[in-house]
This record gives structure tokens, C-alpha cells and sequence, in this order.
């Protein structure tokens, strides 16, 4: 055989969909998966939300696969410096990035990445949810949201709203409830979320969208209430609290949410690999209730149910920030 002759069938070989020629080196290849440890790239410091969920998983998806899954923190730009590493990471399954919230909204919110959101990375499987709720100081005179929006449209409302910072999953819940309902309301960003909880039960806000989780303590010992939770299903921390979709709101749906991604074009055998392990590992009871405990709903599925949640993710917040003239940079 030529070289020429051996270079077309290996071009053949590259461009072709999958089939017989290819499914057999793929399957292989996820046989043999993984043969070293994987790096599992979580784009926040350590000890928030994300780390604690990515962590658990981490250990978890670890023992199932027979590597270490190794936690690498790579925080700061708002989550860019670690999506960035994942999505010039080789797509060979050894570099994972816990996506959250941000992936689907800072194709949006900025309008110079060094990847692209929506294009840039492969879809494993989602891990969980936790659902935002509405909080209000104890002091407050709204005992409902419907007060808090009524009153927000008076003559002379000063209502104002705070957030972790601009973009973030508080801000952007906000801004569609404002949308959705028509509240009227000034945003004031702060630096994290300590410092806006802080002013929030001062009252020099006059409410917030929230992960519960953030807030339960403060609900629990009445410094602050809270007047309803987004979306259709009641949380599993506030059940008594009414959700937005029972109060005449059936769009008005906000989450934070968790879910493993690799860089684009992973092999599909490596990604069915990752995916079944990963619902094995979710399905366990035990993670269940370690997930449960940090506020997290598992909420598991295919790969392909990962890759439809998060295009729709991406269409319904760009919507919104575009709609609001958000701007992160």
C-alpha cells in the first residue's frame, strides 16, 4: 500500500460518522477508560456550593470508575478561567468540568469569551438542582408575593433587590420575575452573597432570590421569611412555602443546577460511559441524602436530556439578559 493510498483511508477514517470502521477503536477505547486519574475542574473556590456538590460526585464517580477523580479549583472571571480550561482541554475524557448556572449564561453576559458556551463541550449528565426562593427582612410588611409586587407598582415604591453580584443566578431569577410579573424594582449588586444577606436583613434591601440553603438558618431563626419558592415542585427544605408556578406564574422558574461536561467532540462511547456510571452513582440512596443535606434534588438522565436542558437553559437566560440590557464586562 502507498503512502498516499494509507493517508485517504485514514482522512476516511476521521471524517466518516460513526459506524463499523469506528465503533469498534471507540468501544475499545471506553473498555480501557479510565486507564489514569481524572481532573474534575470546578470553576468556584473551594467551600461554596458548587465545590461541596462536585466533591461529593468526585468521590463517588471515582470509586464506580476505579480512578481517582481529582477536584481542581479554578476560580474566578465569573466561572471563565475554569470553562476556558475544560474547552482547550483534549476531548479524551480525563479533563471534566462541573458546569452550573454560568454556562448558560455568560454567552450572554459577555461579549468577548475565549470559547464558546453553547459549541465548546460535550454534555455527560446532569447531577441536581436546588430551586431559588423570594426573601423578604422579618421586618417587612409584604407577608405574600402578591403584596411585594403590588406594592412594588405604587406611585412612590423605592423597592429594591439585592443579588451576589451582576449575572449571578439571583440577579438574573430577579430580572425574570420582574419580566414575568411586572414588578418594579432597583437592583444593587454586591460582591458575594454574605454581604447582600447582611444588608438584606437590615432592610436596606427589601428582598432577594436566593438558594435556601443560604438563607434557611436565617429564615429558621426569623430574621428574614420567605414568601415563595420558584418554579412547579415545593422544596424539600421550605415544604410549606407556595411555589410560583400554584401563585398564577407559570413561567417564573429559577434554579441553580449541576452537571458534568467535557470538552467538544468527546468520543460517544466515552460519554455513555461517564453518563450510566454517573446515574449508577446518583441513584444511590446514601448520595441522595449527602446531596440532600447541602439543599441539592437529584435530577439525573442521558446525556442527550443534559444537552436539551442546557440549550434551553442558554436560549431562556440570554433571553432575559438581553431583555434586561445585562452586561457582565
Amino acid at each position: 500500500m502507498t503512502l498516499l493510498s494509507r493517508r485517504r483511508i485514514s482522512q476516511f477514517i476521521a471524517l466518516a460518522p460513526l459506524g463499523p470502521l469506528t465503533a469498534l477503536p471507540f468501544a475499545a477505547l471506553a473498555q480501557n477508560f479510565p486507564s489514569k486519574p481524572i481532573t474534575l475542574v470546578v470553576p468556584y473556590a473551594p467551600g461554596g456550593g458548587v465545590d461541596i456538590v462536585s466533591r461529593i460526585v468526585a468521590q463517588e464517580l471515582g470509586g464506580a470508575l476505579g480512578q481517582t477523580v481529582i477536584v481542581d479549583n479554578k476560580p474566578g472571571a465569573s466561572t471563565n478561567i475554569g470553562m476556558a480550561a475544560v474547552a482547550k482541554a483534549p476531548a479524551d475524557g480525563y479533563t471534566l468540568l462541573t458546569a452550573s448556572p454560568t454556562l448558560a449564561s455568560n454567552g450572554a453576559l459577555f461579549k468577548k469569551l475565549a470559547f464558546n458556551p453553547a459549541e465548546d463541550f460535550t454534555a455527560i449528565g446532569k447531577i441536581g438542582y436546588a430551586p431559588l426562593v423570594i426573601v423578604v427582612p422579618a421586618n417587612s410588611p409584604f407577608k405574600s408575593l402578591k403584596e411585594l409586587i403590588d406594592a412594588s407598582k405604587k406611585e412612590k415604591s423605592d423597592l429594591s433587590y439585592g443579588s451576589a453580584g451582576n449575572g449571578s443566578s439571583g440577579h438574573l431569577a430577579s430580572e425574570l420575575l420582574i419580566q414575568e410579573t411586572g414588578l418594579k424594582a432597583i437592583h444593587i449588586p454586591y460582591k458575594g452573597g454574605s454581604p447582600a444577606i447582611t444588608d438584606l436583613i437590615g432592610g436596606r434591601v427589601s428582598f432577594m432570590s436566593i438558594n435556601p440553603l443560604e438563607v434557611i438558618s436565617h429564615i429558621q431563626s426569623g430574621a428574614l421569611r420567605a414568601l415563595a419558592v420558584y418554579g412547579s415542585k415545593p422544596t424539600e427544605t421550605l415544604p410549606a412555602l407556595p411555589t410560583t408556578q400554584s401563585l398564577g406564574w407559570p413561567k417564573l422558574d429559577a434554579t441553580v443546577w449541576w452537571g458534568l461536561v467535557g470538552p467538544r467532540n468527546m468520543p460517544p462511547e466515552l460519554v455513555q460511559r461517564l453518563n450510566a456510571e454517573l446515574q449508577k452513582v446518583l441513584a444511590r440512596k446514601e448520595v441522595q441524602d449527602k446531596l440532600a443535606t447541602r439543599g441539592a434534588i437529584v435530577d439525573t438522565g442521558s446525556a442527550q436530556k443534559f444537552a436539551d436542558f442546557s440549550k434551553a437553559e442558554i436560549v431562556k437566560w440570554g433571553k432575559v439578559i438581553k431583555d434586561a440590557g445585562i452586561l457582565a464586562d
